[in-house]
C-alpha cells in the first residue's frame, strides 16, 4: 500500500519523503552531522536541477543515494589536494601580476621599440620575438650572420638604454615576448 501511495507522488514531492534516509547516509559517509546536512542539502538541489532524467516508476531513493554518493567522493577528493592555511602564510605568498602594470610596461616597450631604427627592429622581430636562429633570419634579410648578430646586440642595447634599465633591474612585471626580446643574451635580472 505504501508503494502505491509513493508511486502516485510527483517526484518532487517525493524527494522530501527521503531526506531522513539520505542524512543517516550521509552520517554513515563522513561522520560529521553538519557535513551530511550540508551534504544532504547539494545532493537535494542537484537531484531538484535534474529531476526531468529521473525515470517516474524507479527507485527514486537509489537514484538519491547515487547523487548524494557521488557528490561526497567527488568532494573528498577535492579535499585531498587543498592545502590547510589557517595562518595565511601560504596565501600571502601568492601574487597576481596586476593588468595595468603589463599594460603601461607593453606601452613603454613599443613607444621604445619604435624609435629603434628599421633594420634593428627587424632582427629584433625576426630573432628575439618569432625565435628565428640567427643565421635563418640573416638568411631571410639578405645579409650575414655576424651582421644579424650584431644588429640585434645594437637593438637590445638600445632597448635597454630607451627603458632605462640596468643589469640590476628586476623585471618581474614583463611579459615574456618583451623579455625575450630584451634579455636573451643579456645579464638583466628577472624577478
Amino acid at each position: 500500500m505504501e508503494n502505491d501511495i509513493v508511486a502516485d507522488l510527483d517526484p518532487r514531492d517525493e524527494l522530501v519523503t527521503h531526506l531522513g534516509a539520505l542524512r543517516a547516509f550521509g552520517l554513515s559517509l563522513c561522520r560529521n552531522g553538519t557535513l551530511a546536512d550540508d551534504l544532504v542539502q547539494e545532493t537535494v538541489m542537484k537531484a531538484w536541477r535534474s529531476i526531468d532524467k529521473f525515470e517516474v516508476g524507479t527507485n527514486m531513493r537509489a537514484w538519491l543515494f547515487t547523487i548524494l554518493r557521488n557528490t561526497y567522493y567527488t568532494s573528498y577528493t577535492k579535499s585531498r589536494r587543498e592545502v590547510a592555511d589557517v595562518d595565511g602564510v601560504l596565501s600571502g605568498n601568492l601574487s597576481v601580476k596586476p593588468e595595468h602594470d603589463g599594460k603601461l610596461a607593453y606601452n613603454d616597450f613599443m613607444h621604445a621599440f619604435e624609435k629603434l631604427p628599421d633594420d634593428q627592429r627587424e632582427a629584433l622581430t625576426l630573432v628575439g620575438a618569432s625565435g628565428f636562429a640567427y643565421h635563418e633570419a640573416a638568411e631571410m634579410c639578405g645579409v650575414a650572420t655576424g651582421t644579424m648578430k650584431s644588429r640585434v646586440n645594437r637593438a637590445r642595447q638600445k632597448l635597454v638604454e630607451l627603458l632605462d634599465l640596468s643589469p640590476d633591474d628586476s623585471l618581474e612585471l614583463t611579459d615574456s615576448g618583451t623579455m625575450a626580446v630584451v634579455v636573451a643574451g643579456q645579464s638583466v635580472r628577472r624577478g
